[in-house]
């Protein structure tokens, strides 16, 4: 059904979403770019922050370009496979940035409290791997999902009152007793994001053990500030997803649902640039010598021609 049904709502959303998309697009555009180009930002915290960019812009990329050509059209409708590819890729995207966000937590881990183990334990191979790691099992997660949702029968209308193909509406679809195989899927799911969540709880209890015993004020204070934009980035995550997920429970309005769908596919891509870049004193720094770089040969561009 994608956006609200009255006109001047439908224009106000499609048109917040293209922005929204439009920046979170520039944002994680810059930070790939930055992680890429310069040589000061090549360690293991902005090698996963590169693939934490890529992942969140194709994990926008998935829902909201078609559901934009769907308002411009005045079209409501998908194919059954393309709807099968939603669920699959959204799901795969989240998996995957789930266990990219753990994967950094290992690495503030490792960076804090053995220091001095710390580049042979974030070697570039063990790096790749992790990120391998969290692709596959991300992979891996989003075909259990999308194995089990569509192999029930659906006796329901072909409509979903949502901008995109989501499990939780799709389930409502489903016959009588069909939705047992998905129902115990997602509750396996929740069981290990918990479990994960608490591992990650835990690493960060040492974490702050570790730094309060830094004696100065001005380490412990660097300490925090590389720790915090991924606590803020992995709790707007998951209870974002959470908030998400419990409302499909409740009765409420379609318009209502996009709201509550948006804090969980539209807003944590959009803001992990601007908690990263905003915050991160080297990625301003790059951000500076590649501006500068670029007016630098601007400059004697005109003076040549």
């Amino acid at each position: 059904m994608g956006f609200p049904d009255a006109q001047g709502l439908q224009s106000l959303c499609a048109t917040l979403f293209f922005l929204i998309y439009l920046a979170a697009l520039t944002g994680n555009l810059l930070i790939i770019t930055l992680t890429t180009m310069d040589h000061h930002l090549r360690y293991p915290m902005y090698f996963f922050l590169k693939n934490l960019s890529l992942i969140d812009i194709c994990y926008l990329s998935v829902t909201v370009p078609k559901s934009l050509l769907n308002s411009l059209v005045s079209s409501h409708s998908i194919s059954f496979m393309g709807c099968a590819a939603q669920v699959f890729l959204v799901m795969c995207f989240a998996g995957t940035e789930f266990a990219l966000l753990l994967v950094m937590s290992y690495d503030r881990h490792a960076a804090i409290c053995r220091p001095l183990h710390y580049e042979a334990v974030m070697s570039r191979g063990a790096c790749v791997r992790m990120v391998t790691a969290s692709w596959v099992s991300g992979c891996g997660y989003g075909s259990l999902h999308a194995t089990g949702t569509f192999s029930v029968r659906f006796c329901g209308p072909n409509i979903v009152h949502q901008f995109f193909c989501d499990v939780p509406s799709l389930l409502t679809l489903a016959c009588s007793g069909e939705n047992a195989l998905e129902y115990a899927i997602i509750i396996g799911s929740c069981g290990f994001g918990v479990i994960c969540f608490i591992s990650t709880i835990v690493s960060y209890v040492h974490i702050f053990s570790t730094v309060l015993r830094i004696p100065s004020a001005k380490g412990r204070a660097k300490a925090f500030s590389t720790c915090l934009p991924h606590i803020i980035v992995v709790t707007l995550f998951l209870f974002s997803g959470i908030i998400t997920y419990l409302a499909k429970n409740f009765k409420s309005s379609s318009s209502l649902k996009v709201i509550i769908s948006m804090l969980y596919t539209v807003f944590p891509p959009t803001m992990n640039p601007v908690i990263y870049s905003l915050r991160n004193q080297h990625m301003q720094m790059a951000l500076a010598r590649m501006t500068a770089g670029k007016l630098s040969r601007i400059y004697c561009f005109d003076l040549y021609m």
